[in-house]
């Protein structure tokens, strides 16, 4: 990570530093590593995350079911040259 001071403004370049680094999840990671975590409470806590990312996106779901939220759009599928691929209504050739 680098930041760069210009004109010797080293407070600005600090606030730079610590943006790029709240960015990262440095501060998050020194935080987490402050105390031994036992390989059982790693998991679960992956476990919980995992559980709580499931309900968001299960909750999101419902809400754009039901009209609350406005569904996000998608963004067109393109091929390798960057071409936008045809979305047929019939059956696709796969080929293998």
């Amino acid at each position: 990570m680098q930041v760069f001071v210009r004109d010797n403004n080293v407070e600005q370049a600090l606030r730079v530093l610590k943006k790029k680094m709240q960015r990262e999840g440095v501060f998050r990671e020194m935080k987490r590593r402050r105390f031994y975590e036992k390989p059982s409470e790693q998991a679960a806590r992956q476990k919980k995350n995992e559980a709580v990312r499931w309900f968001r996106k299960a909750a999101r779901k419902k809400a754009i079911f039901d009209g609350l939220i406005v569904a996000p759009r998608k963004k067109p599928s393109q091929d390798a040259n960057g071409k936008r691929k045809p979305r047929h209504a019939g059956a696709q050739i796969l080929s293998h």
